[in-house]
């Protein structure tokens, strides 16, 4: 289970530590920061993906997703007082990204190349990253050490060098993984790679998900819900049959679920519902209908990962419906930590009814995001590698 979530210079998140537990809900007003979190979070994915750099063009190079204020806000700064010129920083500005589990860490440093150095001066360099044993670094506890082109790993009480031609624009993950060479690289990068994002599943008409796709074994649910059908034929067939019924009970009273494999074997959802003649198919499903049948679908996976974030859930749904959505994601935290991130009070009610759900409100100062009644000791224990 990830314990903290570390950020640095990333849009408003100038310095920011989350502590995490099994089941977390992100909240906050518009503009505080949560879509900052869930990008960040997403970045942190893209390292075992390869992809980055790539992900961080997309945004806008690294300058744009830089934090745009002073190097620090000072106490002078909040009460009026002092300089709020961005341009008086006495480092250079970095990107930095972290995570730490109970077993082990990881963060990764990204920066500007140099005058001349890349023929795409938008894109970072990937200047560092560290692997280290335990919830905080410390230079002894220090497994994996990426120091540009070099990359390093502990032997003994000395370190063995395993390449020194790593290219800028890649992580550490995208060749140095051999499970015998580089266990711990190995290990780390399918830990994030198992991590699970949803975000805004479509509902217009063109849906992927109101269209029959052909059928096949789909215990995860793709980020698009195009198959929906399948995923849920899955959960009928190897996960747990009579909880899927009671979820959809619990949101439409009297409903009945079915998945119909079309003669060319291409599958959709049909849903019988209390007072009408005939089922309803996907197409015809109304958009909160559709989104919650997706949500169920993606939280009752007979392969749960090792985390998943839902990026504003309660997007088209009925107000009636957040509770047992509420009800849904906690079940699911009981096999999967989950990041839920939403301002939709109702459904923010209903998790945190639940006894290990962790509520992180956040709050915006001069231009940064905060923690909601944190000061400087009451975040989680976290240090930055040496170059972090």
């Amino acid at each position: 289970m990830i314990k903290t979530i570390a950020i640095q210079n990333y849009r408003s998140l100038l310095s920011i530590c989350l502590p995490l537990g099994p089941l977390n809900v992100i909240t906050g007003a518009n503009g505080s920061g949560k879509s900052n979190i869930y990008r960040a979070l997403r970045l942190l994915a893209e390292t075992a993906q390869g992809r980055i750099i790539q992900t961080l063009a997309q945004e806008g190079g690294l300058p744009s997703t830089l934090w745009a204020g002073p190097e620090k806000i000072t106490r002078s700064m909040k009460i009026g007082e002092g300089p709020r010129d961005p341009s008086m920083r006495a480092e250079p500005q970095r990107l930095t990204l972290g995570f730490a589990t109970e077993e082990f860490g990881y963060n990764i440093l990204l920066g500007a190349p140099g005058p001349g150095a890349s023929a795409f001066p938008m894109d970072p360099e990937i200047k560092e990253e560290y692997i280290w044993a335990g919830e905080v670094y410390r230079p002894a506890s220090s497994l994996v050490q990426r120091d540009k082109a070099v990359v390093k790993v502990r032997d003994g009480r000395g370190w063995q060098m395993i390449t020194r031609h790593l290219t800028p624009f890649e992580s550490l993950f995208h060749q140095s993984t051999h499970p015998k060479t580089a266990p711990d690289i190995f290990y780390m990068r399918e830990t994030i790679r198992n991590w699970r994002f949803y975000d805004h599943f479509r509902s217009d008409p063109d849906a992927p998900a109101r269209i029959p796709h052909m059928g096949t074994y789909t215990p995860v649910l793709s980020a698009d819900g195009h198959d929906l059908a399948s995923a849920l034929a899955t959960i009928m067939s190897i996960g747990d049959d009579a909880a899927l019924a009671a979820a959809i009970d619990d949101a439409f009273p009297g409903s009945r679920l079915n998945v119909y494999t079309l003669s060319d074997g291409r599958m959709t959802v049909e849903l019988t519902q209390h007072g009408l003649l005939r089922p309803l198919s996907a197409s015809e499903l109304s958009d909160g209908t559709l989104r919650y049948l997706l949500w169920v679908a993606a939280l009752m996976t007979p392969r749960p990962p090792l985390l998943m974030v839902l990026n504003e859930p309660e997007t088209s749904l009925h107000p009636d419906l957040l509770p047992a959505l509420a009800r849904l994601i906690i079940n699911a935290a009981q096999h999967t930590q989950i990041i839920v991130v939403s301002h939709a009070g109702r459904l923010i009610h209903a998790l945190n009814q639940h006894p290990d759900c962790h509520s992180i409100n956040l709050i915006k100062s001069l231009g940064q995001t905060e923690i909601d009644g944190y000061g400087l000791l009451d975040g989680p224990l976290w240090r930055w590698s040496d170059g972090g």
